[in-house]
């Protein structure tokens, strides 16, 4: 006799907690963008232990849940802000030299064309995921086409688009938390796409 032992995953959804560090994150630091207030110890913070280690928490806890795409978007965008803090801070420090901005608009190119992959892969589930991946895929090609140019003004322009973005992704992430709290649609998340 072959039985089989089933086990419920009872565990919690890990996504709010990787879309907050990425929204709230993605918030402050394009206020700074928009030219509101300097790169300072604030965002640095924020890069390290809510952008960077909250979300790396919530792309392991992701794999639990059996979901690829959450964890390779959130430990990718998680180490994605360890990586900008250390590309700010190592020359600070004096370990390495400043990236010219040359550099930062290929990194931030390669990151877009990450993006656009993962965006492609939103076209798969809810709407709010898409606005989140697809305006980031905006914020990349906004911020690495100021850095190619050496304009200000794009760089700006750049800082609004990413309030935006990261305020979607906020939305995402409270969403979630309400709809589960209350076991109904408190805030709509936008129709699934089907499989």
């Amino acid at each position: 006799m072959n039985s089989e032992t089933v086990i419920k995953d009872t565990s919690a959804n890990p996504a709010p907690l990787g879309l907050t560090g990425f929204g709230l994150t993605t918030i402050l630091l394009n206020i700074h963008n928009a030219g509101f207030y300097p790169n300072n110890s604030m965002i640095l913070g924020m890069g390290i232990f809510v952008g960077g280690i909250a979300q790396i928490i919530a792309g392991i806890l992701e794999s639990k849940k059996n979901n690829t795409f959450g964890l390779t978007a959130f430990i990718a965008y998680g180490s994605f802000w360890l990586s900008l803090v250390a590309i700010w801070a190592l020359p600070r420090l004096g370990i390495a030299d400043k990236a010219d901005e040359t550099a930062m608009g290929f990194y931030l190119v390669i990151w877009g064309l990450f993006t656009f992959g993962m965006f492609i892969g939103t076209l798969r589930l809810n709407r709010a995921l898409q606005v989140v991946f697809g305006s980031l895929v905006i914020l990349f090609g906004l911020l690495a086409i100021g850095d190619f140019s050496h304009s200000a003004t794009i760089k700006v322009i750049a800082g609004y688009e990413g309030i935006l973005c990261g305020l979607s992704a906020f939305y995402a992430a409270i969403a979630q938390v309400l709809n589960e709290i209350y076991g109904r649609v408190v805030l709509p998340l936008g129709p699934v796409a089907r499989k």
